[in-house]
């Protein structure tokens, strides 16, 4: 129980949810997200030829790191009674760090604030992506969730 409720969400503004746990981006998870987006650029799934261009190894597609908010929403952002969590959309996205192979990141997660919306309540929450010793976050997007409770 995280003694968030529908109710109280509204109540919240700049709530610290903490950070999730770590996840590897390891090469296998990058090639799987290629193929499955159908986006085999070179700087993602060629090791050899990576290994001389820009970044100096293959790095992550922007959209697998902001895939990865979906487990940190699912560890932070716990509402008890909440039977049904929806993406809503995202206000903003920039992403300013490459994730290179092998790196790990981890969500960081705010509660901006919440509104009373049919059905439910809007949440507005900023997640930031950060990069195991990296100086700046891989992503950071402040994205909406629609939340209901038991009609």
């Amino acid at each position: 129980m995280s003694g968030l409720t529908i109710a109280s969400l509204t109540e919240q503004k700049d709530l610290d949810l903490g950070r999730s746990h770590w996840m590897e981006i390891d090469q296998k998870r990058i090639d799987v997200f290629a193929e499955i987006t159908e986006d085999p650029q070179w700087i993602h799934v060629d090791p050899v030829r990576a290994a001389d261009g820009p970044f100096g190894t293959t790095i992550a597609h922007g959209y697998l790191t902001m895939s990865l908010i979906a487990p940190v929403l699912n560890e932070l952002f716990l509402v008890d009674d909440a039977v049904a969590s929806i993406n809503y959309g995202a206000n903003k996205i920039r992403f300013p760090a490459f994730v290179p192979s092998g790196a790990r990141l981890r969500g960081h997660l705010v509660l901006l604030g919440a509104e009373a919306v049919t059905g439910g309540v809007q949440a507005s929450l900023r997640v930031t992506m950060e990069i195991e010793g990296g100086e700046k976050p891989a992503c950071v997007a402040d994205i909406l969730i629609r939340l209901r409770g038991a009609e």
